[in-house]
C-alpha cells in the first residue's frame, strides 16, 4: 500500500487515480482551445455584421425590400447562420419567420397567402427559416400534400417569385447542404446534449433513414426552381464557421449598398458557396457514376 495525502492506495489505484487526472486536464485543455477557436471565428465574423447593418441601412433608406429563404436538411446550421445574421441589425426593420403547420383555414387558402402575409414591407428584411419550399422537398416526403398539390406547386412557384422580383424584392434563395454522416453526428448531439434535445423532431428522427427521399427531392427542387430571376445558392455546411461566413457574403453581394470596409474579402469560397445550376450538374455527373444521387 502507498499513501497519498493520508489515504492508503494500492499501486493500481495510485496509477488509475493519475490516469483520470491526467485525461481530466487533456479534455479540460481541449475544450479550453475549442473555447477559444470558438470565440476567434465569432470575432471573425463582426467585420461581415457590421456590412450587413450598412446594408440594413441601404434598404431603409431607399425603401427597398428583402427576403432571404433559409432552406436545407435538418441540422444543416439553418438557425445558427440566421443567428448570426440578425445579431446587430435592428430589429425593428428584420424579422425572422417560421412558420409551423397550417391551420385548416390555412388549408383552404391560395398556398403562397399565409406566405405573402409575412413578406417585408419597405425597408425591411424578412428572413424565412424554412418558406414555401416545404411543399417542394418535406411536404411530399411525409404525404403533407397530395400530388397534384406538389404539381400545382412546382408548376406555379417560378412565376410567383418572377413577379415578387419583378416588382423590386430582393431575393435570396440558401439551400444548405451537409453530408449525411455530419448530420448523423449532429443529431447524436441533441439526444444527449439537454440543451439541444428541444431541436429534435418527429421529422429530424427520420431524415436518416429517408436521405435518399430527401436527396431526390432536393435534386427536382434545384432543377425545376432554379431560375435567372431567383437563383438557389448551396452552402456546403458541414463546416458551421465557414457556412455561416459565406451565407453573410452571400447575402451582401445580392444587395447593390455602399460597403464600408473595402479591405474585407466579400468573394465567396467556391468550396463553400455552389449555383444551384452547377450543384444539379454535380448530382447528375455522380449518378452517371454511382447510379445514384448522393448529396
Amino acid at each position: 500500500m502507498i499513501e497519498v495525502n493520508g489515504q492508503q492506495m494500492t499501486p493500481e489505484e495510485l496509477l488509475a487515480a493519475y490516469e483520470e487526472a491526467k485525461n481530466a486536464e487533456q479534455n479540460l485543455k481541449k475544450a479550453a482551445k475549442k473555447a477559444l477557436k470558438r470565440r476567434r471565428e465569432e470575432q471573425s465574423l463582426k467585420p461581415y455584421q457590421a456590412e450587413l447593418i450598412l446594408m440594413q441601412k441601404y434598404l431603409e433608406e431607399t425603401g427597398r425590400r428583402m427576403i432571404i429563404l433559409f432552406e436545407g436538411r435538418d441540422a444543416s446550421g439553418k438557425g445558427g447562420t440566421i443567428r448570426r445574421v440578425t445579431r446587430y441589425m435592428n430589429e425593428k426593420h428584420n424579422r425572422v419567420v417560421a412558420l409551423g403547420k397550417p391551420t385548416e383555414n390555412q388549408r383552404s387558402q391560395w398556398f403562397f397567402q399565409r406566405y405573402v402575409a409575412q413578406f417585408p414591407r419597405g425597408g425591411e428584411v424578412v428572413l424565412f427559416d424554412r418558406s414555401w419550399y416545404n411543399r417542394a422537398v418535406v411536404e411530399p416526403i411525409f404525404g403533407f400534400c397530395t400530388p397534384e398539390e406538389y404539381a400545382n406547386f412546382m408548376r406555379g412557384v417560378t412565376g410567383f417569385e418572377k413577379d415578387l422580383v419583378r416588382q423590386g424584392t430582393i431575393l435570396v434563395k440558401l439551400y444548405f447542404s451537409v453530408t449525411k454522416d455530419e448530420q448523423a453526428r449532429r443529431f447524436e448531439r441533441r439526444k444527449t446534449d439537454p440543451l439541444r434535445q428541444w431541436k429534435l423532431s418527429e421529422v429530424d428522427l427520420q431524415a436518416q433513414e429517408r436521405w435518399d427521399d430527401f436527396t431526390n427531392q432536393k435534386y427536382e427542387m434545384l432543377k425545376k426552381t432554379h431560375t435567372n430571376h431567383a437563383p438557389w445558392t448551396v452552402i456546403r455546411s458541414n463546416d458551421k464557421f465557414a457556412a455561416r461566413l459565406n451565407a453573410m457574403r452571400v447575402i451582401l453581394n445580392a444587395v447593390p449598398y455602399q460597403r464600408g470596409n473595402r479591405e474585407l474579402d466579400f468573394v465567396p469560397d467556391p468550396n463553400i458557396v455552389i449555383s444551384g445550376a452547377r450543384e444539379v450538374e454535380s448530382m447528375e455527373a455522380e449518378r452517371l457514376r454511382s447510379g445514384h444521387f448522393v448529396g
